[in-house]
């Protein structure tokens, strides 16, 4: 696995011949429908708590509501690089709790909470994560369990002796000791997912996952929150039988998941000079081996540029200065992510822009810190980096999204770059062209919502719903992106309506 991340796969794409095209799971409006990968959530009018991630109120713990000795160890954490243990609690269900490394204190337990936050909202699946103080009193250790770390090849005792050493490097508020709850995902898990090719075994798995927009969007959201590791080994897939009370029975469905974010916000790896390069080269990165080659060590490398501010030393990784949004790299070449068209990219900046400050603030009040000033520092380079990618991202193609026929007469949406601030409000100057000839008239009701108003040009009765003579292309323009938005609609006549049929967004 390690070698396909860091050699096969590099090597043979910058060998071979990666044909893109445009993705293969979008609808007509330019849009990427609900399904077992991502769920649209972020809409003008959301009800839903951004800030809950994956969380349900039957999922937060509550420590001071538990009795001594109630939490029960019934596993010891044998794969990953954290330490950690498996806890049942009664009532909630199990959870796998994490603890922090001794060199950054509180780091990789907040990148967790607000890394599944931030996906969770932007419509990916992930599990409930939060960070929690507790008693060392709740805990009860069940006999005979075994632990390992992913470099450690034999089994060793967890008992109360390893139990205390894990707990000896977590952070503490007085008595307290701080740690990272993931509550256990429910179904029947089958593995990891890839980032190319298809579920052999998933009938409704039809699209080639390095064509799906979904999961090559997600390299912006990975770019903005600095998730480096995000590869096949931080995923999983989980059937869910239609019977619940047979788990692995058929008829049912494969959901897809997004694990373990504790690698967001920059913290650490093993070895300065790794550390330093995340984000802006692979491990093994062949294009800039092939750049230092041909002129003889000499290019600048942007790891070589001091970080952000000196006074934040958890976060001296992750600073808005050298964030270059379409020249962020994760560790590893990622099928679905080099393969990110100028239109996949798009969608995913018009999903980020519903992000407002107020909810960017909110994120990284998620970690909990001791510190109130890392969790303002921390909400002020979330919101910085969102701003580069938004201002990449939202001028080129049109940022109009969220289109819709309100009435029989009025086509509607939001340009988002607009919602977002990406340009002075003055910049924006709205223009509507029909292929009728001549312009329609407009309505803006402020951050960036618009309404066209477009005249009837068929009867209720008469041609077919889809004859020529009831078809009509708009050609909407907001004076700040490079190219226009084309809506294609139907006229169905005074009685019933315009129906929006596609949206085409050209390359400039």
């Amino acid at each position: 696995m390690a070698l396909d991340h860091v050699v096969l796969r590099p090597l043979s794409e910058t060998l071979g011949v990666a044909v893109s095209g445009e993705a293969e799971n979008v609808n007509s409006l330019d849009e990427v429908p609900d399904s077992a990968w991502f769920t649209n959530r972020r809409r003008a009018h959301a009800d839903s708590d951004p800030l809950l991630g994956a969380c349900t109120p039957a999922l937060i713990l509550d420590p001071d509501g538990s009795a001594d000795g109630s939490w029960i160890i019934d596993h010891g954490k044998e794969d990953g690089a954290a330490s950690g243990f498996r806890v049942n609690v009664p009532g909630k269900g199990k959870y796998m709790f994490k603890a922090d490394v001794a060199s950054q204190p509180e780091m990789q337990t907040a990148a967790s909470v607000v890394g599944a936050a931030i996906f969770h909202a932007a419509g990916f699946n992930t599990a409930c994560e939060q960070v929690v103080y507790f008693r060392r009193s709740l805990l009860k250790l069940t006999p005979g369990l075994h632990y390992r770390h992913s470099t450690v090849e034999d089994l060793k005792d967890f008992d109360e002796k390893a139990l205390d050493q894990v707990l000896a490097s977590c952070p503490r508020r007085g008595e307290l000791v701080r740690m990272h709850a993931s509550a256990w995902l429910p179904g029947f898990v089958l593995g990891s997912f890839h980032y190319d090719g298809t579920r052999p075994d998933d009938p409704n798995d039809v699209v080639p996952h390095e064509n799906r927009r979904d999961l090559r969007g997600e390299r912006l959201l990975a770019a903005w929150t600095d998730d480096v590791d995000g590869r096949d080994a931080n995923s999983l897939d989980s059937w869910f039988a239609d019977h619940q009370t047979v788990p692995d029975a058929s008829p049912g469905h494969v959901v897809h998941y997004f694990l373990d974010f504790s690698h967001t916000l920059g913290p650490d790896f093993v070895g300065a000079q790794r550390t330093e390069r995340l984000g802006f080269a692979y491990v093994w990165d062949w294009d800039d081996m092939a750049e230092d080659f041909l002129g003889l060590g000499i290019p600048r490398r942007p790891w070589f540029r001091p970080p952000g501010d000196p006074r934040f030393e958890l976060f001296r990784n992750f600073d808005v200065q050298r964030f270059v949004p379409d020249e962020w790299k994760m560790q590893y070449g990622n099928p679905a992510h080099t393969r990110m068209t100028e239109r996949d990219g798009a969608w995913m900046a018009r999903i980020l822009a519903r992000f407002t400050p107020d909810e960017v603030r909110g994120f990284a009040s998620l970690g909990r810190f001791t510190d109130p000033k890392n969790t303002a520092h921390l909400a002020e380079v979330l919101e910085g980096r969102l701003v580069r990618l938004l201002d990449r991202y939202l001028t080129r193609l049109s940022p109009i999204g969220e289109l819709r026929v309100e009435g029989r007469d009025r086509l509607c949406g939001v340009d988002l770059a607009e919602t977002r601030s990406v340009r002075d409000a003055s910049r924006f100057r709205y223009l509507a062209r029909w292929s009728r000839g001549g312009t329609l008239a407009i309505e803006t009701g402020g951050r960036g919502e618009i309404c066209i108003l477009l005249p009837h040009v068929a009867a209720d009765r008469g041609p077919a719903d889809d004859s020529p003579d009831r078809y009509v292309r708009v050609r909407i323009e907001d004076g700040v992106s490079q190219a226009p938005l084309l809506a294609y609609l139907y006229d169905l006549g005074p009685m019933r309506g315009y129906f929006l049929a596609g949206v085409e967004r050209p390359e400039p």
